[in-house]
């Protein structure tokens, strides 16, 4: 069976991929995401990804627009997978690497299949890459402030041993933006920008005074 880790260049990344539409959630490299999956269709895809290679892309659908796809998504792996007796799948994706969308495939398959490209994201692949240029004192900052106006708790200990990259990746998943918001997190060049940008839109949450959902 094929280690996660062993995604060391983007040679090793398929070319096309089945993909899961999915509005307000983001996947982010070595983050991971639950899912429950119901529909017939991507039962299928399951069932067949799973003695395959395992991997799935994630994005998201624009607004009001169920079939038009943002072109930047994120690959997962399936690492967790469970099915249950009411015609359920529960998996946990991890995240692998950021595609972009070239072309959908004309396919038999319930799913939709689409040929992709990594080549803008081999850094994804790199554990770590570009967390010591982010401010991570500052995200902290920030998140203090969002919790304590939120009267929101949160696992400190947990926070102090994550690293900087998951710490900054799993807040963008958990944030409550929107969809667009997400798609701009999700497309950010680097971990540094993609603080700044999670930062950004936190401070404006803070200046407006309007109240959010949870970060937990």
């Amino acid at each position: 069976m094929r280690n996660l880790y062993e995604y060391n260049s983007v040679l090793d990344l398929p070319l096309k991929i089945p993909v899961f539409p999915l509005s307000g959630a983001l996947l982010l490299p070595r983050t991971q995401l639950p899912l429950n999956i119901f529909e017939p269709r991507y039962l299928e895809m399951i069932d067949n990804v799973i003695s395959n290679n395992r991997l799935i892309g994630v994005v998201q659908s624009k607004l009001n627009e169920e079939n038009e796809l943002f072109l930047i998504g994120c690959m997962g792996r399936i690492t967790s997978f469970s099915e249950l007796t009411n015609n359920r799948f529960l998996i946990t994706l991890t995240g692998v690497c950021r595609f972009k969308i070239l072309q959908e495939l004309e396919v038999l398959t319930p799913y939709r299949q689409f040929k992709i490209s990594c080549d803008d994201f081999k850094d994804d692949l790199i554990k770590g890459e570009g967390e010591d240029e982010a401010d991570r004192e500052r995200l902290l900052e920030v998140l203090k402030k969002y919790l304590k106006k939120n009267n929101l708790q949160a696992d400190w200990e947990a926070i102090d041993n994550s690293s900087t990259e998951l710490l900054i990746n799993s807040l963008c998943i958990l944030s409550p933006y929107s969809t667009e918001e997400k798609q701009a997190l999700l497309e950010a060049e680097t971990l540094k920008k993609r603080n700044e940008i999670l930062i950004a839109m936190t401070e404006m949450t803070l200046s407006t005074n309007i109240g959010t959902e949870s970060i937990q």
